[in-house]
């Protein structure tokens, strides 16, 4: 098993997938989607025997596989995994064919074509697998840009209101970080030996000149910023997620977006060590602001959809006070909030789309006790905003537990302000709760038979895999914790950092 070329068919399975279901007939949509959603079950499977073989403890970087590409570049098709790639992987695997299920409508009317958006929802899933799973610099990069067309055209196409202006918006945005990041890329090549292979980058770039190395730091960071994103980068995204269809907002933010945050600790940390120490302070302060500007966004927000792609700007703020507190803790925790993120925020606009699609609006105004109708769907959105607030017994709380008892051992200020978006996010989640599902019925939801339609099987079978997972990993995140810490070890120690040692009190009630 360890011959078998996991990565390389990994990568190229959905791709195929996209072409035949986007080459079927328009008017056989219900065979796309069905070939869809097989195929997406099939990397799904994949996904899950690689996961069996994957060996904790075992090399860093598995399932290794190097193809010739460009050979006057030194550039190759090359993958790689480690336990960080790997649970993003699975969670690319997980989301997918469940985004599928969940978007099984979404095109039945009007001009739209539905085995386009399946194909484009395939090809989608190849650029994120692809870009997790590449060992190549130059590779990662392609990834990181064509990744960009599908989601411009799945938005551009089939979304909704100000959809034109939020596909170019966020095109342009995703674009122009990657040009710095090319910028980088270029230099790292002509400064470390001429290869784009990260395995000797990351030994030839420690010699490159401090002074250098912060500008093609700051070349990636940019880069990564804008897709995570971070702070003050963000402006994107609630246009995007707030016009993309439900299931794709689901992968946007749920996996697209965390290509920002695995390029920082994959690509920054590694590379430029000592610049990342020295840019570390100007993050966790970003990062601390992304986490209280986003969550009183939030609070104010009348748009669903808009509402909870800024609770994720919040969110990933966590991550990157995670990521540059430099501790194995924060680390792992920043990793997993990650996965339990996607999961969480994936279910959140799942359901969203599923009440917005019964109202024909995304409006908080426009609903009002829908839990009288709804009450199953009602309870499924309760649980998928606590989940987002990171409830105890939930998986989001381990992780947000982690960054934050991690940072405060090395930086008290920033872990204590950040636990202020914990008290906002509980605003901002009950809040859209009540108004949406609670309070007095709307009278104009009675007169929309959509709106009388509690959760159907379909959609049972769309939010059960994600609950499950949900309270599975709350209540034991072991398996996963497990695949993340030796990868983010070996991170920190790429860093150059160690873990603060326990604090001892003396008898006079000092500390040392």
């Amino acid at each position: 098993m360890n011959n078998f070329h996991f990565l390389g068919i990994l990568t190229l399975l959905p791709l195929v997938g996209a072409v035949v279901v986007g080459l079927i007939p328009r008017a056989k949509a219900e065979l796309a989607k069905r070939i869809a959603l097989i195929w997406s079950l099939a990397v799904l499977v994949l996904s899950i025997v690689m996961w069996i073989a994957f060996k904790v403890g075992g090399d860093r970087f598995q399932f290794h596989e190097s193809y010739p590409w460009i050979p006057s570049w030194n550039a190759r098709f090359t993958f790689a995994a480690d336990g960080i790639a790997l649970v993003m992987l699975m969670l690319i695997a997980v989301l997918t064919p469940i985004v599928i299920l969940a978007s099984w409508h979404d095109v039945d009317q009007g001009e739209r074509s539905a085995p386009v958006y399946f194909g484009l929802l395939l090809a989608f899933e190849f650029t994120m697998i692809g870009v997790f799973a590449a060992a190549d610099v130059f590779l990662f990069y392609v990834f990181f840009e064509v990744m960009l067309i599908p989601m411009y055209f799945i938005i551009g196409s089939f979304g909704g209101a100000r959809r034109q202006y939020a596909a170019v918006k966020f095109f342009l945005y995703s674009l122009v970080g990657g040009l710095f990041m090319l910028a980088s890329v270029i230099g790292l090549w002509a400064l470390g030996g001429q290869t784009f292979d990260f395995a000797h980058l990351a030994q030839s770039a420690q010699a490159i000149d401090p002074n250098v190395a912060r500008w093609l730091f700051l070349g990636f960071f940019v880069a990564f910023a804008i897709k995570a994103p971070f702070f003050p980068f963000h402006t994107w995204l609630p246009d995007a997620g707030g016009a993309a269809p439900a299931g794709a907002a689901a992968l946007l933010v749920g996996v697209m977006d965390k290509v920002g945050t695995f390029g920082i600790l994959r690509y920054c940390l590694p590379l430029f060590p000592e610049a990342s120490r020295w840019f570390a302070p100007a993050a966790l302060v970003l990062a601390v602001i992304g986490i209280i500007y986003a969550a009183l966004l939030a609070v104010g927000q009348n748009d669903l959809k808009r509402l909870v792609s800024y609770t994720s700007i919040a969110h990933f703020g966590f991550i990157g006070i995670g990521i540059f507190a430099f501790t194995t803790q924060a680390g792992t925790g920043a990793v997993l909030y990650m996965v339990n993120h996607g999961l969480a925020t994936g279910l959140l606009f799942i359901v969203v789309g599923m009440y917005v699609a019964r109202r024909n609006s995304n409006l908080v105004s426009d609903f009002g006790g829908a839990g009288k109708l709804t009450p199953v769907l009602a309870g499924v959105l309760l649980f998928a905003g606590l989940a987002s607030l990171a409830l105890p017994g939930t998986a989001p709380f381990v992780s947000e537990f982690l960054v934050l008892i991690g940072t405060f051992t090395v930086h008290q200020a920033y872990a204590v302000i950040a636990t202020a978006g914990i008290i906002l996010a509980a605003a901002y989640v009950l809040w859209m709760v009540q108004r949406t599902t609670q309070g007095t019925l709307n009278p104009a939801l009675e007169e929309m038979p959509a709106m009388r339609k509690d959760i159907t099987l379909r959609e049972k079978a769309v939010v059960a895999p994600l609950i499950l997972l949900l309270l599975l990993l709350g209540f034991y995140p072991k398996p996963v914790t497990d695949v993340i810490n030796p990868a983010v070890q070996a991170t920190m120690q790429d860093v150059g950092t160690k873990d603060p040692g326990p604090t001892a009190v003396t008898a006079n009630g000092g500390a040392h």
